[in-house]
């Protein structure tokens, strides 16, 4: 397989401050540093006087304090939420207790709320892994899957005031952004074009620091590459992704995101032609080179492949919804 992508760890931030990235563009980060979230949430401020906030953040307190002194004698026109993960869009509501701007997003959550009194199923979401051959597998089944179903992890009072669809152009002070549907880690994910910079605020959906997590079962590998490919023959210069470094190169990472997929799609086909039909049995043999500790996590990896074969019917599977644990063949 060729080398994958080329990602950046080289990401210090001052937690609270405000740090300018270019001549139109701000960052506060929120300190809630994680597996998820890298080094945090970054908070993009866009304009000078009148200006849009990009991906307001959780509602940690520390964090809202940070952005209302940040914006303190300025008028915020527009809250921009790329999507209602709960590291991106919950601090809106309480900014708008101190700025009377609306929200702009593409819609609310796309999944129902948990009902707290519903039964939950008993099902065994691991791959298979003895303790032997995966330590930790709970934390690293966390990391892919149940991290994203946990309360903390949706957004589920998000509602926009301004609904944007593919395409819709958001007129600010001096400049303006363009709002582009970019499903795939969520079906209701935006990206943001400030087209007077070539820049684009691409939330989850293209970081420097990582691959993006496709989790069920709102998230689409194929909506995900298709959004990928929309981005190729565009020519913003830079990408601020909500976490992470600014990315310098996209027109070399975004092509280099689509291979890596692809690869990873030849290596799972190519396992199906030799006869192995669990996600298990791919797993050991694709990822010889990785710590034990992470095959949970390829296998959820592996999984998100899978499912995105069964939706276009190069793959079937032995249970009606593809799960951890069904077994695998290609399609006659």
């Amino acid at each position: 397989m060729a080398s994958g992508p080329q990602f950046n760890l080289d990401h210090d931030v001052v937690y609270g401050a405000v740090e300018r990235v270019s001549p139109l563009v701000e960052r506060v980060t929120c300190e809630n540093p994680s597996r998820f979230t890298f080094k945090g949430t970054g908070t993009y401020i866009i304009g000078n006087d009148d200006v849009m906030v990009v991906d307001p953040g959780p509602p940690e307190d520390g964090h809202v304090d940070a952005l209302v002194a940040a914006l303190d004698g300025r008028t915020v026109t527009h809250f921009l939420i790329t999507h209602t993960h709960g590291d991106h869009s919950p601090a809106a509501a309480t900014l708008k207790q101190h700025f009377d701007a609306p929200t702009v997003g593409f819609g609310p959550h796309p999944l129902d709320r948990p009902d707290p009194d519903a039964a939950s199923e008993d099902e065994d979401s691991g791959f298979g892994f003895d303790d032997d051959e995966a330590d930790e597998p709970t934390e690293q089944v966390e990391s892919e899957n149940e991290g994203y179903k946990s309360e903390h992890a949706h957004d589920w009072d998000f509602a926009p005031d301004m609904v944007v669809g593919h395409g819709d152009v958001i007129d600010g002070a001096g400049f303006s952004v363009e709002a582009l549907h970019t499903p795939g880690h969520i079906s209701n994910h935006l990206c943001f074009a400030l087209g007077a910079e070539h820049s684009l605020f691409s939330g989850d959906h293209v970081m420097g620091w990582s691959t993006t997590i496709i989790p069920p079962p709102d998230g689409s590998l194929n909506a995900y590459l298709d959004s990928l490919r929309l981005l190729v023959p565009r020519d913003e210069t830079v990408y601020y992704p909500t976490h992470g470094a600014p990315i310098t190169a996209p027109q070399t990472l975004v092509p280099a995101l689509l291979g890596h997929r692809e690869a990873r799609t030849e290596q799972i086909l190519a396992c199906l032609g030799d006869g192995l039909e669990t996600i298990k049995d791919m797993v050991l043999r694709m990822y010889t080179h990785v710590d034990k500790k992470l095959y949970n996590a390829a296998g959820a990896s592996v999984m998100s492949h899978l499912l995105a074969l069964h939706e276009i019917g190069r793959v079937t599977c032995s249970d009606d919804q593809p799960k951890p644990r069904s077994t695998y063949q290609l399609a006659d």
